[in-house]
């Protein structure tokens, strides 16, 4: 099989197309043949410092949707042919910048009847990440602020649609030549955070939904109602966010995504319900993957980037 590599840690120029061994399923795990793998900053991140993975080689991906090509011995939820979309296991279970992938079965759910495959494989990740903050972590209720940073981007677009079909009065952070889109999504206010100071005009919030980390988390936790919390996908960073939260009567915590069938098979209940659809900034070949992460990591892009299969 096609799979984008890299032999260094460095800028887009170390990725390299080459032939690998095609994958065998092992138990419990499914062999999907990828026909599009969504791209993410912890791919051009992974690609230049290493971060969880170490030192290369290795094959970068996590999103994926593809057609089920074989199955592992007790694998019960999937059958040869059947269309799948998924998040390989995070951040140890990488490789889908390829044109097969095996991995465990209950990554993957039935990908949603109304995505093609490109659509489908910019959802995982970000839609597992955004899902994971307000519904597992934040336990989101109707009513409620949410202030959304980064709207515009790949968490933060999924975001702001799911936290609206959940009742969500939304909130979103993004330049202004972007909150058209927000509104489209189903904003209902949008902040210019190169004009305009959130602090003041997000008041009496719920949740905040973090992922820039920094200065903008600390900030973020003056924004709370009593009792409201900040999710942040930064997962390491000073003690000062937690115990600035505590002092303030608010909480905050840090969270890495996880892999779920359950959360995949209602998100995708959410897209087949008209209440979710992912934004597609670019579509690269897997030939042109360096092209891919340098359109990346200029972090202009407005939803996500996906690499393509033949």
């Amino acid at each position: 099989m096609r799979a984008a590599t890299q032999h260094s840690l460095g800028g887009p120029e170390v990725l390299e197309v080459v032939d690998l061994p095609r994958p065998q399923p092992q138990t419990n795990e499914v062999l999907v043949r990828v026909r599009a793998a969504g791209l993410n900053p912890t791919d051009w991140k992974h690609r230049a410092a290493g971060r969880f993975l170490g030192q290369p080689p290795f094959v970068l991906g996590w999103d994926v949707s593809g057609v089920v090509e074989a199955v592992g011995v007790g694998v019960a939820r999937f059958a040869v042919g059947d269309e799948v979309f998924g998040m390989l296991s995070y951040p140890y279970g990488h490789g889908s910048h390829a044109e097969y992938v095996a991995a465990p079965a209950r990554v993957f759910a039935k990908k949603p009847a109304g995505l093609d495959h490109v659509e489908a494989a910019a959802l995982p990740l970000v839609s597992l990440t955004a899902w994971q903050m307000l519904i597992e972590y934040a336990q989101l209720t109707p009513g409620q602020r949410v202030l959304v940073h980064a709207a515009a981007g790949g968490v933060g677009h999924v975001a702001v649609q799911i936290a609206k079909a959940h009742g969500a009065h939304v909130i979103g952070t993004a330049s202004g030549k972007k909150h058209d889109l927000l509104r489209r999504l189903g904003a209902d206010e949008t902040i210019d955070y190169r004009t305009e100071d959130f602090t003041e005009t997000a008041t009496d919030i719920d949740v905040v939904l973090d992922t820039l980390g920094g200065d903008t988390a600390m900030r973020s936790l003056r924004t709370l109602a009593p009792g409201g919390i900040a999710v942040s996908t930064v997962p390491v960073g000073p003690d000062d966010f937690t115990t600035e939260a505590t002092r303030l009567g608010v909480r905050a915590l840090r969270m890495l995504v996880d892999s779920s069938h359950a959360d995949l098979t209602a998100i995708a209940g959410l897209v087949d319900a008209g209440q979710l659809r992912p934004e597609i900034a670019a579509t690269f070949p897997l030939e042109d993957i360096a092209a891919a992460h340098r359109l990346g990591e200029t972090g202009r892009t407005t939803g996500k980037i996906v690499v393509t299969m033949s």
